[in-house]
């Protein structure tokens, strides 16, 4: 079968311009990264922990979505795609907010945590800005998808489609949250609430990629129930084990009153409970979708 090639135009087109610039960015960023000195970054025993935690999740997230953009760069160009037995639409649509929302906890990640802001250096500040330029490119191939028509975007383009992305990229931002928390605390009753949260994790997060899986492969004419009562179940099930996080977030904070908790642990806590509140409205949401389309199915 003879290999077709985009037309001329084509490479001119903005979702051609915006994945190029993805491809650049990304690459340019964790490449910076990867040549960073250790005296470039935090240098300081109490966070050195959290700086390898953090910039390992940055340094992940640019090259896993830089290796995944560039795959679905080259099979566009030359118009391989309708070979795979994936859903394209869902598939672009599916990294490109999924990229846009984790390149953006990165770009947060790494100026605020994993650089040393005493000793700043050319090189550190590139960095950072390639890391914002890369979630400005994904965003823009987002919007650019979004602006499609409904077939043309898929099911991950609609609403309860971007709030998959959405519980997927919350229970994705947890765990390096999670393991920093779970290393930094010696209690028991830490250990217990830390147990709960993570097998609450563990099972939202294996829920998410199986519906992807599900949505990505055109498999939903397989499943044993009815794909809309599934994800109906799926979501009440999310709903339930955020909340049952929300709140052990919640009873961590009062308990870290103590003067002689680490700071750091306070913040980390904080951070993870805003993240479950974001992702438990999220699945709040997609939850009155669900029910929504059952009863106008009834």
């Amino acid at each position: 079968m003879p290999v077709i090639v985009l037309e001329a135009r084509d490479f001119t087109s903005p979702l051609f311009l915006v994945r190029t610039l993805e491809v650049l960015t990304s690459c340019t960023t964790f490449s910076i990264v990867a040549s960073l000195e250790p005296s470039e970054l935090h240098k300081n025993v109490s966070i050195h922990n959290h700086t390898n935690t953090f910039q390992l999740f940055s340094m992940f997230t640019w090259c896993f979505f830089f290796t995944i953009t560039l795959l679905i760069h080259i099979l566009s160009v030359i118009q391989f795609h309708s070979l795979i037995p994936i859903s394209w639409k869902n598939l672009t649509m599916t990294v490109a907010v999924l990229g846009a929302l984790m390149c953006f906890s990165a770009s947060l990640v790494f100026p605020w945590i994993v650089m040393d802001h005493q000793r700043l250096s050319p090189s550190s500040v590139t960095a950072a800005v390639a890391a914002f330029l890369t979630f400005i490119a994904y965003s823009s191939e987002s919007y650019i998808l979004q602006t499609q028509t409904h077939e043309q975007r898929g099911y991950m383009g609609s609403v309860p489609g971007l709030l998959k992305i959405v519980q997927l990229w919350g229970g994705c931002q947890v765990i390096p949250l999670v393991m920093e928390v779970v290393c930094g605390s010696s209690s028991k009753v830490h250990c217990w609430q830390q147990s709960v949260s993570c097998v609450s994790y563990g099972i939202c997060i294996l829920m998410s990629l199986v519906i992807l899986v599900v949505i990505l492969g055109d498999f939903a004419g397989r499943c044993l129930l009815p794909f809309d009562r599934f994800l109906a179940v799926f979501s009440l099930t999310g709903v339930l084990f955020y909340v049952v996080v929300t709140v052990i977030c919640f009873t961590k904070i009062l308990q870290m009153q103590d003067p002689s908790v680490k700071t750091e642990n306070v913040n980390l806590v904080i951070m993870e409970t805003v993240l479950a509140i974001i992702t438990l409205l999220a699945y709040t949401v997609d939850l009155a979708f669900s029910i929504k389309l059952l009863c106008d199915r009834t």
